[in-house]
């Protein structure tokens, strides 16, 4: 009688703890997310913009969608079928396929055979491969404004734990993607909220590559002069150079030299060959220049 009863407890619990834990099941194909009125926002690969439907596989293998039907009518659940043969339709675990909806159904797969209005509320469902067998719906309400997408927050995720539907117009737009983000940087968000067009951040970035321009140019001054008085002083001590001077000595007085020193190699100077004698010329002008030192003149 204790074994029978403490089973009857044992089985009552289990009951108990199966109705708590008792999760909301979610279809294996979901309408993700869709665009009733495109605007400036996704393109097609024909380079045109239309309004289209984001297919989510809601599960953990890769499924198949040949020979489903996408339907804009409730009275016509067999409106587009699937075509064959397409491996694209092959939708891998947890990924998306993004249907056209531009009744341009020749253009190929994944173009539909109708349109969907931006200013009435739209229907459309996906039927199983035997037409009657509804896998997913959503309807969309009319006045989605442009370029913004109506949908589930959560991919796949239609409803929360009290039931409650979760289709909303959605802050982001993201045909064939994630509609969320797990682990986005709050950083990166605050500043696309603050600096939509990213005036600031350009600014920033400028100053920053010319404040660090203006630093090197210092700092490659300032080691120069170091650099240059130190190889200076390096030479003085070592005896090759005899004498050390704060100023610098002019190119003409170096010219001078040179020429003097090359007269005396050619063996051209006068009698006092080991002898240069090197006067500066007291005047505001430089003598090189001078009209007097280049013309011949004629005696008187």
């Amino acid at each position: 009688m204790t074994e029978k009863i403490k089973l009857s407890i044992l089985v009552i619990s289990l009951l108990l703890l199966a109705g708590c834990n008792k999760n909301i099941e979610h279809p294996d194909w979901v309408i993700n997310e869709v665009m009733v009125n495109n605007k400036t926002n996704f393109i097609d690969d024909f380079g045109e913009r239309h309004a289209w439907i984001e297919i989510y596989n809601n599960t953990a293998r890769t499924q198949n969608l040949t020979g489903a039907f996408l339907t804009n009518d409730p009275n016509n659940p067999k409106k587009y079928p699937i075509p064959q043969g397409d491996v694209k339709t092959i939708v891998k675990p947890h990924q998306h396929v993004v249907f056209w909806a531009d009744n341009m159904p020749s253009k190929g797969t994944f173009h539909l055979n109708f349109k969907l209005d931006p200013d009435k509320e739209n229907y459309i469902a996906l039927y199983e491969l035997d037409g009657k067998t509804l896998l997913d719906k959503i309807t969309i309400p009319a006045g989605i404004p442009a370029d913004k997408t109506y949908g589930y927050e959560a991919d796949g995720i239609e409803s929360d734990q009290a039931g409650n539907y979760l289709g909303k117009v959605l802050d982001r737009v993201t045909p064939g993607s994630n509609n969320m983000v797990i682990g986005e940087n709050p950083k990166i968000v605050s500043l696309k909220k603050n600096d939509p067009w990213g005036v600031m951040i350009t600014i920033t970035s400028m100053l920053v590559v010319f404040l660090g321009l203006i630093v090197l140019y210092f700092v490659f001054k300032f080691t120069g002069r170091i650099a240059k008085r130190l190889t200076r002083l390096n030479a003085i001590r070592s005896g090759k150079l005899s004498a050390y001077k704060t100023h610098e000595i002019s190119g003409e007085v170096l010219a001078a030299i040179s020429a003097a020193i090359y007269e005396m190699d050619q063996d051209v100077h006068d009698k006092e060959s080991t002898i240069l004698t090197i006067d500066e010329v007291k005047r505001t002008y430089s003598p090189w220049s001078s009209k007097i030192y280049n013309m011949r003149q004629l005696p008187k």
